[in-house]
C-alpha cells in the first residue's frame, strides 16, 4: 500500500511544471514494448500492458485526484482499448512462435505487407473511427479539438491490431498518431507524454524500416528455397 500511494502521489519538478512519475514510467514501459515489438519479442505485449495500466490512471486525472486535471477520454479509452487487443496478441504470437510461424530464433512473427484490400480497409476505418467517435468523446467531456482524441483512439487501435497481424504497415499508422498526439498532448499539459511521441515518431520510422528490411530477407529466403530446394536444405542441416 505504501508503494501504491508513494506511485500515486510521486511527482518530478522541472521548472514550474511537474511531471507524475505515473507518466514517466507508463511511457518508458511503452518505449520498451515497441522496442520488443520491433525485434518481434513475444515479451512485447505483456510489458506494454503494465505501461496502459498506468496510462489509463494518468488521463483520467480528475478522477485519480492527478495534478493535471483534464480527462483525456480518448486516451484514456485507448488504454483500455491496447490491453484488450495486447492480449489477442499476445496469445497470437505466443501460438505463432510454437507452431514455428517464424523462422528467426526468438522472434515471434514474420513481418509481411498488408493486401491493397487490407490497406483500404484500414484507410476506411480510420476515416470512419475519426468521424463517429467525434461526437461521443465530446458528449463526454473530451478535451478539444476532440477530433485529435478520436483520430489518435482510432489509430491506436489499428496499429496495435496490425502489429499483432505482423504487417509492415502498422508503423505507419503509429507515425500519423503521433503527428497528432504530439500538438494534442502538449495543449493539454501532458509534457512528458507528448515529448514521448516526438520520440516514439522517429523511433516508429526506424521500427517500418527494420520490418521493411526484413520483410525483403523472407522474401529472397523464400525465392531460394524454391530456386534451390537442395542447397536450402543442406544449409539448413550444417546449422
Amino acid at each position: 500500500m505504501e508503494f501504491l500511494r508513494w506511485l500515486f502521489d510521486a511527482q518530478i519538478h522541472v521548472g514550474d511544471q511537474s511531471l507524475l512519475v505515473r507518466e514517466v514510467l507508463g511511457n518508458a514501459f511503452g518505449l520498451a514494448s515497441a522496442l520488443g515489438g520491433m525485434r518481434r519479442k513475444v515479451w512485447a505485449w505483456p510489458v506494454g500492458i503494465i505501461g496502459n495500466l498506468l496510462l489509463f490512471t494518468v488521463f483520467m486525472g480528475a478522477f485519480f485526484g492527478s495534478p493535471n486535471p483534464v480527462n483525456m477520454l480518448g486516451q484514456a479509452g485507448r488504454q483500455l482499448m491496447f490491453i484488450t487487443v495486447s492480449v489477442w496478441g499476445w496469445y497470437r504470437w505466443r501460438q505463432t512462435r510454437v507452431t514455428g510461424g517464424a523462422h528467426a530464433q526468438g522472434t515471434a512473427v514474420i513481418p509481411q505487407w498488408a493486401s491493397g484490400w487490407e490497406r483500404a480497409g484500414l484507410i476506411t476505418v480510420m476515416a470512419a473511427g475519426t468521424v463517429g467517435l467525434t461526437p461521443v468523446f465530446r458528449a463526454m467531456g473530451s478535451y478539444e479539438p476532440v477530433w485529435s482524441d478520436a483520430w489518435i483512439f482510432t489509430g491506436s487501435l489499428l496499429a496495435t491490431y496490425g502489429m499483432a497481424r505482423g504487417w509492415v504497415e502498422f508503423w505507419l499508422i503509429w507515425v500519423a498518431v503521433d503527428l497528432v498526439g504530439v500538438p494534442l498532448l502538449w495543449g493539454a499539459g501532458y509534457y512528458a507524454t507528448s515529448l514521448m511521441y516526438v520520440f516514439y515518431g522517429c523511433f516508429t520510422l526506424v521500427g517500418f524500416f527494420v520490418w521493411w528490411r526484413t520483410r525483403n530477407r523472407e522474401t529472397q529466403r523464400t525465392r531460394v528455397q524454391t530456386q534451390f530446394p537442395d542447397i536450402t536444405v543442406k544449409v539448413e542441416a550444417s546449422k
